[in-house]
């Protein structure tokens, strides 16, 4: 017996042994650079072993220290692309910082993913390069964070059209990590038809081949990230959408001919999209805020009220309220 009980010890303290030198060996995400753009806005360039590049993250934070839950805040297709990768689309098109300049939250903006929906593709791209951003946001740069901005380890995920999808994919796919969710403006059953050709025109439309991000219609992949088959797991999350409907609002009266033929068709998608959510949603018993505005396109001017609309909730899940 005492012979046993020694040898399961000997076993116990080598297997942490084991566990500990892997987790040692484990390559982790650094700071290479850091660049203190306002008192409320700080510029990181943070190196993924994922991707193996540097991946530029702005972080908007109270002026004052002191220990606070953490936003992710996606981008769209282009993800900062307006201004060559030097800054996240959000703070270029809306008031965020100033809107989140009074809050005790950690905003993070990821730059770059252009059209890659911020997930862990099947193969390098010959245009859009290597995409390993699920490894990214919720193994590599959430330490980094907390370490350095006083996360406290209650974290929420958020995102406008591409970065809806994204946000939803993740939520659903790691619950464990996040608390809430907003999606503005996205499509979220992306083993269906017509969400799954949307995804895949819209990597196109960048120049990549779609096959490389979960490849051909048909594979196991595309249903691993369909958050519709995986809503169950928001059970319990603060949950908010929105969406237009296509029609023209108060955003697009100067906004030129591109609202009629791009912004209005894309926003009449995201409402079906939506709609399809909310019912499954609603089916699983499971409570949403969902905000159909009675106009609007796929553009900044909605989003930014959007996520103005969706604070409190976000506020909630993420323990300010």
């Amino acid at each position: 017996m005492v012979r046993r009980l020694a040898a399961a010890v000997v076993a116990v303290l080598a297997m942490s042994l084991i566990g500990a030198v892997s987790a040692q060996a484990e390559p982790v995400a650094t700071i290479e650079h850091t660049e203190r753009v306002s008192g409320t806005q700080t510029k990181l360039s943070v190196f993924s072993p994922a991707m193996n590049r540097v991946v530029t993250v702005q972080v908007l934070h109270p002026a004052r220290s002191g220990s606070r839950p953490t936003l992710y805040l996606l981008d769209g297709v282009s993800a900062g692309e307006e201004s060559d990768f030097r800054e996240s689309t959000w703070t270029q098109r809306t008031d965020i910082e100033e809107f989140f300049a009074d809050k005790n939250v950690n905003v993070v903006l990821p730059v770059g993913g252009t059209a890659s929906y911020y997930t862990d593709w099947n193969a390098p791209d010959p245009v859009l390069g290597v995409n390993k951003w699920e490894t990214f946001l919720t193994r590599e740069l959430p330490p980094v964070i907390d370490a350095n901005f006083g996360g406290n380890g209650t974290d929420a995920v958020a995102g406008l059209s591409m970065g809806a999808t994204a946000a939803m994919a993740l939520i659903t796919r790691h619950p464990d990590l996040y608390e809430g969710v907003a999606a503005l403006s996205g499509c979220f059953d992306t083993s269906q038809d017509r969400s799954r050709e949307s995804v895949r025109g819209t990597v196109a439309y960048k120049g990549g081949n779609p096959d490389n991000m979960w490849g051909p219609p048909g594979d196991p992949r595309w249903t691993e990230h369909d958050s519709y088959l995986l809503a169950e797991r928001l059970r319990g999350k603060k949950i908010f959408l929105s969406t237009g409907n296509g029609v023209l609002g108060p955003y697009d009266l100067d906004a030129g001919q591109d609202v009629l033929t791009v912004g209005a068709p894309l926003e009449i998608g995201t409402l079906a999209c939506t709609l399809t959510y909310d019912r499954r949603l609603r089916e699983l018993g499971i409570p949403a805020q969902v905000v159909y505005r009675p106009w609007g396109t796929h553009s900044w001017g909605y989003w930014q009220d959007d996520i103005k609309t969706a604070w409190p909730t976000l506020a909630e899940a993420l323990g300010l309220r």
